[in-house]
């Protein structure tokens, strides 16, 4: 699997984590962030045994290529 890092939040207090990857062998995105573990919040979600729920802060939606062109038009 290869991956490209495609951003990685600024204002992240220890500096690695919120990050957006791409994986250019499926075309996935990969997302690291903050493990929820709130039990109401989770008992609000149908989450799989094989899954899991990260937070993941809105400012970082800028490093998603379909977020970022829109707007740009091919010259």
């Amino acid at each position: 699997m290869a991956l490209r890092k495609l951003g990685q939040d600024p204002d992240s207090p220890d500096g690695k984590s919120p990050t957006v990857y791409l994986d250019e062998k499926t075309g996935h995105y990969v997302l690291q962030g903050w493990k929820v573990t709130d039990t109401e919040r989770l008992a609000q979600m149908d989450v799989p045994e094989y899954e899991t729920v990260i937070e993941f802060p809105r400012r970082m939606m800028r490093f998603f290529p379909e977020v970022k062109d829109v707007g740009t038009t091919d010259a």
